[in-house]
C-alpha cells in the first residue's frame, strides 16, 4: 500500500514519529474516517496486536518504544509498546463498525490476568516526554492499613481512618491534602490508600508535576483523555509529592498558571464531570500554603501528619531509650530500633550539652 501525503521531518524526529504520522495519513484525508483507540497494560510479550491477515508496512525500536504500522482492506492499525508492558492500539478504518472489530480481534486474550497478589497493588508512573505522556504501570509492595496504623499518633491515625473507609458515595472534595516533616510516613500511607481504594481508584504517580501544570495538552491528557479503560476503575487520583512550591502562599506569582490549573482540576470546569482526585505531599507549615488551596469544600481531607508523641512513640519502640521529649517521627524510629538513630532522635537537652 502506498502513502501519497506529504510528512515534514527534522533531525529530532524518529522513525517511531515517522510511524505516528502515516497511521493518521488516511485519517486526515477522510479516505478512513473512522478511529478506535485502546491502551492496555500487562500486555503479554509474545502478543502481536494485530489482526489476522494483517500486512506490516513499517515497524520501529527507539529507546524502550516499539511501534509498528499495518493495513488491511479499508483499515490501518498503527500498535506502540512501552517498557513495563503497556501499549496502545489505534485503528482507522472506513466504516465504525470495521475500525471496531479490527481493533477487539488485535487487542484479543493480549493482557495477562489481573494480579491475585493481596500484596502489592498497581501504581501509573506518568511524565512527560518529546512524544507527549507517558504512563508505566508498576507493582509496589503495601501494608493493610490495620497493620501499619501503629505507625502514626493515634490522633493522625483516626483520620486516615475515614479516609481509607471512603467510597465514591461518600467523596466530599477532590484534593487530598497530606503535609508535615519529612519522615513521618506520608507516602506509605499513600501505598496502603492505593491498596485500600484499588477496587474504584488507581492511582497515577506524576513523577513532573511542574511539566503537568505548565502544559494545558498534558493535563488535558491525564485529567480527560487516559482514562478510556473501561475495564478499570472509575476513579483515578493523581499523586503529587512533595509538591511544595506549587502551592505555597507565594505560587501564584511563582508559577504562573500552575496553581490556577490545578485549582480548575479539583474544583473548576475543568474537574467538572471527570472522576479525578489530587493528592498532594507537601513538608510545608498549612501557614504558608496559598489560601485557596485550603478553601473549605476543596478538600477532600487535609491531614497534618506529625511525629508521634513520646508516650506512643515508646511503646512503638518497646522503649523510651533515646525518644526526645518532644516525640520522634517513623523515619526516627526506624533508626532507633536498628541501631542508628539519626541526628534529631536524641534529647533536646543532651544536643544542647554536645555544642557546649
Amino acid at each position: 500500500m502506498s502513502f501519497p501525503h506529504t510528512f515534514y521531518l527534522d533531525d529530532g524526529d524518529s522513525p517511531v514519529d515517522v510511524i505516528d504520522a502515516m497511521a493518521l495519513a488516511e485519517f486526515a484525508t477522510g479516505a478512513q474516517p473512522f478511529a478506535r483507540t485502546k491502551r492496555l497494560e500487562r500486555v503479554r510479550s509474545d502478543a502481536l496486536l494485530l489482526p489476522a491477515g494483517a500486512q506490516i508496512q513499517r515497524a520501529a525500536k527507539d529507546d524502550g518504544t516499539s511501534s509498528h504500522l499495518a493495513t488491511g482492506d479499508g483499515w490501518t492499525l498503527r500498535a506502540v509498546r512501552w517498557r513495563g508492558g503497556s501499549a496502545m492500539v489505534t485503528v482507522t478504518a472506513d466504516s465504525a463498525e470495521l475500525a471496531r472489530t479490527v481493533l477487539e480481534e488485535s487487542i484479543k486474550d493480549v493482557q495477562e490476568p489481573e494480579p491475585t497478589d493481596t500484596e502489592t497493588v498497581e501504581v501509573g508512573f506518568a511524565h512527560f516526554t518529546g512524544n507527549g505522556p507517558r504512563r508505566a504501570v508498576r507493582k509496589i509492595a503495601t501494608t493493610p492499613w490495620r497493620e501499619l496504623r501503629r505507625n502514626y499518633a493515634n490522633t493522625v491515625a483516626e483520620q486516615f481512618d475515614r479516609l481509607m473507609a471512603l467510597t465514591p458515595d461518600t467523596i466530599d472534595g477532590r484534593l487530598l491534602l497530606l503535609h508535615g516533616p519529612p519522615g513521618t510516613g506520608k507516602t506509605n500511607v499513600l501505598r496502603s490508600l492505593a491498596r485500600e481504594w484499588r477496587s474504584w481508584c488507581r492511582i497515577d504517580a506524576v513523577i513532573d508535576p511542574e511539566s503537568l501544570f505548565g502544559s494545558p495538552s498534558y493535563l488535558m491528557s491525564m485529567a480527560v483523555g487516559m482514562d478510556d479503560d473501561e475495564d478499570g476503575p472509575s476513579w483515578r487520583m493523581l499523586l503529587l509529592e512533595d509538591c511544595d512550591e506549587l502551592i505555597r502562599a507565594e505560587a501564584k506569582q511563582a508559577t504562573g498558571q500552575a496553581l490556577s490549573r490545578l485549582l480548575n482540576l479539583t474544583d473548576g470546569l475543568l474537574g467538572q464531570g471527570r472522576n479525578v482526585l489530587v493528592a498532594i505531599t507537601t513538608n510545608e507549615d498549612l501557614s504558608r500554603l496559598h489560601p485557596a488551596v485550603l478553601r473549605p469544600g476543596r478538600c477532600l481531607a487535609r491531614i497534618e501528619v506529625t511525629a508521634l508523641p513520646y508516650a506512643e512513640a515508646a511503646t512503638w519502640l518497646g522503649t523510651p531509650s533515646g525518644i526526645p521529649t518532644g516525640g520522634a517521627t517513623l523515619a526516627e524510629l526506624y533508626a532507633l530500633r536498628s541501631g542508628t538513630p539519626s541526628a534529631r532522635a536524641v534529647d533536646a537537652d543532651e544536643r544542647v550539652g554536645q555544642y557546649l
